[in-house]
């Protein structure tokens, strides 16, 4: 099964109620860009304020920012404010531009973007499997899917993606060339494999660790257990599946590793602070709780 192929460019114009701290969803969208005529300039734009988060999939674009111009190619985003001193476009001759993106209003998390970008820069590298990734996809297809029916849905996914933007910064996830060669390893492993049963001691060993350094490094530089780090994956995955697919919870527990449907609502209420029954039905708001920590 493909997920997430599709393009398209979802806006939301809800009324929120006064006087509640939400988040504001501007747009979200999955681009591919194949003409030069593709071009935003930030001084001349009159939807702001707006916060941008932009990230290549495919080919390469640029982005001007003051003074500086710089290629964006595969696993590199782009921040900027808007109105601000930037541009962004496809160059010519240059292959399709494969992106996704988000607009969101400033209020309540312009700090939490200032920090973000002084910690990795306006221009980060992050892989196509680290969590903000997962998070901006999700967000892509629950509103492809047309399940961000009110503020309070659409605020708790923003503040999750930005959330897991400062995770990234503060678990040092931009810096994972200088992560220890056995943790980019285990980390790469759980991402392609997470429907693995694999225990910590086989882990540790395909590392070249012995168990208790393994735990201990991989810890400290991702930022939480092996197992932990497995869950999240595990239920990222399985939150997509929810919202994709009609599949039964027995079987979205298998696909995504866990050997009994009971386990798996434990984990995934545990995650989440929902079941999977009520998070498919939207009875509750998603992800109100999807903080791994």
């Amino acid at each position: 099964m493909s997920i997430g192929r599709d393009t398209g460019t979802y806006g939301f114009r809800f009324a929120e109620p006064a006087g509640l701290p939400l988040c504001g969803l501007f747009a979200v969208g999955r681009g591919r860009e194949t003409s030069e005529a593709y071009r935003w300039d930030g001084t001349t734009r009159d939807d702001g304020p707006l916060l941008l988060f932009q990230y290549t999939l495919e080919g390469e674009g640029v982005v001007e920012i003051e003074d500086r111009v710089v290629a964006v190619g595969p696993g590199r985003a782009f921040l900027v404010e808007i109105p601000g001193r930037h541009r962004y476009y496809l160059p010519p001759d240059k292959p399709p531009w494969e992106f996704y993106f988000i607009l969101f209003r400033p209020s309540l998390l312009l700090p939490a973007w200032r920090q973000i970008k002084e910690a990795v820069g306006d221009v980060p590298s992050l892989p196509a499997t680290s969590a903000p990734i997962r998070a901006l996809k999700n967000l892509f297809e629950e509103a492809r899917a047309g399940k961000i029916a009110d503020p309070f849905a659409a605020s708790s996914h923003v503040y999750r993606f930005v959330m897991e933007l400062c995770r990234f910064a503060a678990s040092r996830g931009r810096e994972q060339d200088d992560w220890p060669e056995a943790v980019r390893r285990a980390v790469g492993w759980i991402d392609a494999h997470y429907a693995d049963m694999v225990g910590q001691e086989e882990l540790a060993r395909m590392s070249g660790l012995s168990k208790y350094h393994f735990l201990r490094t991989f810890s400290r530089f991702v930022g939480m257990t092996p197992n932990d780090y497995w869950n999240r994956v595990r239920i990222e995955r399985a939150i997509e599946l929810l919202g994709l697919t009609d599949w039964s919870v027995d079987r979205i527990a298998a696909e995504v590793g866990y050997s009994s449907g009971s386990y798996f609502i434990k984990v995934f209420r545990k995650l989440t602070g929902q079941t999977p029954g009520s998070f498919r039905s939207g009875r509750e708001l998603p992800y109100s709780r999807l903080f791994f920590d």
